[in-house]
């Protein structure tokens, strides 16, 4: 499939359905032994999929622990090129139109009818491709949120702020009584974060118009998010310096950084960065741009997909249905595999009854952030998220190292994402 067949399949499936030579829509399970190959980077899922297969010994899957994120994008694309893709797939959110343009993977809508109501509207959103189209089922989501130094915020009489006017206004505060100290960091090594600030202020970076992609990175809402911080970092009220150093880390670990927008995995990373302060550490929802409001965006987070290489994609459905769904199956994804599970049921269930280790001090840790994860806005893909994420990476980092406009960085990135669409044959509404 050349470029602009593969352009053309995008984005009719992402403006309505796929089109004919898309993609396979055969499918069976066929009579007798069915044997499914599942490629993921998930830990312990080995004794995840071992309940199924003893509970179900006509449809037995086989673990293959395989690289993450964009390693496996790619060498999945290079496996189905050659008709020797997984049944099955871990895929990140942001990589499934990767993955669709490249005719990898199986709309699987007439298999997985009920499970919308089992996820998030935002969740649900990004595996539904088009009007109708799904393409994965959600697993795990990375709900955002505020962890800030509980003891710290009392010591130094700050309030826990609700709006990201409060937050800067937080942050000023924090500078007047303690110079040395920031209220946290504007980091430009992890794009996922600024993306799911951008979402939580309404971006929907990718778009389709009839045959065309519409890429809006520097939209009114993403503007707004980067001149927020573009605005608290050329202030100097905040750091400037990107996380998981061991600069960062020790300004976590010593209370010179106070508080770090996350998701609802930070406490592991917490952990290993700031082992030193367990207990003094507490989560709250992430300010909002309206006063009351209930929305946040994703950091994180993937999702269980089939392939058009499988020849069992029925099977490979109700298994990946009952991985993300079924209570047993994810109260083992939450103790082998440590994910926060996309399912709402199992983010109140008993596997989470319990606060992460290391907020021993927030035992309503999981309860709170089910209600946080119910206002996850939805998000807008596209096929060249990778490039999008580098040339952030390049562009606002040498914006926040200089303390400059975030403007012209947020115009760089758009162009870069615009120029490479174009380039790879896709056609892009202006």
């Amino acid at each position: 499939m050349n470029n602009r067949t593969v352009a053309a399949c995008t984005a009719a499936t992402l403006a309505a359905a796929v089109l004919t030579g898309c993609g396979s829509s055969g499918d069976s399970a066929g009579s007798g032994p069915v044997e499914l190959t599942y490629w993921t980077w998930a830990p312990g899922m080995d004794k995840v999929v071992r309940l199924w297969n003893e509970k179900h010994p006509d449809v037995r899957v086989t673990v293959k622990k395989q690289a993450g994120g964009d390693d496996l994008v790619t060498k999945t694309i290079t496996a189905a090129k050659a008709g020797e893709a997984p049944d099955l797939m871990q895929a990140e959110y942001q990589a499934l139109p990767t993955l669709v343009g490249n005719d990898v993977l199986a709309d699987v809508s007439d298999h997985v009818a009920g499970a919308e109501k089992e996820f998030a509207p935002g969740l649900w959103q990004q595996v539904t491709l088009g009007t109708d189209a799904v393409y994965a089922l959600p697993q795990d989501s990375g709900p955002m949120m505020l962890f800030y130094r509980q003891d710290l915020f009392e010591e130094y009489g700050l309030s826990v702020p609700a709006t990201w006017e409060e937050f800067a206004a937080t942050a000023r505060e924090l500078k007047e009584k303690e110079p040395e100290a920031d209220l946290t960091t504007f980091s430009s090594n992890d794009a996922g974060l600024f993306a799911g600030l951008a979402q939580q202020a309404g971006a929907r970076w990718w778009t389709t118009e009839g045959q065309k992609w519409k890429v809006a990175i520097d939209d009114t809402a993403t503007r707004k998010v980067a001149d927020f911080w573009g605005g608290l970092v050329e202030e100097g009220v905040i750091d400037n310096q990107p996380m998981y150093t061991p600069a960062w880390n020790n300004a976590l670990n010593t209370g010179r950084q106070l508080a770090w927008v996350s998701a609802v995995w930070a406490p592991g990373t917490l952990t290993t960065a700031a082992p030193d302060t367990r207990g003094k550490w507490a989560m709250a929802p992430l300010p909002q741009w309206e006063e009351g409001a209930n929305t946040t965006g994703s950091w994180g987070g993937s999702t269980t997909a089939v392939t058009n290489d499988s020849d069992h994609k029925e099977a490979a459905a109700e298994f990946a249905t009952w991985l993300n769904t079924d209570p047993e199956a994810l109260a083992a994804l939450v103790k082998e595999s440590g994910i926060y599970p996309a399912a709402q049921a199992a983010q109140t269930g008993d596997a989470l009854a319990e606060a992460p280790d290391f907020f021993p001090n927030q035992p309503d840790f999981y309860e709170r952030a089910a209600k946080i994860a119910a206002g996850t806005a939805p998000a807008a893909w596209g096929p060249n998220v990778n490039v999008a994420y580098s040339t952030f990476k390049d562009a606002f980092g040498k914006a926040a190292k200089d303390r400059a406009d975030f403007d012209a960085a947020l115009r760089t990135m758009h162009e870069a994402t615009v120029a490479d669409l174009k380039k790879q044959g896709f056609e892009v509404a202006e």
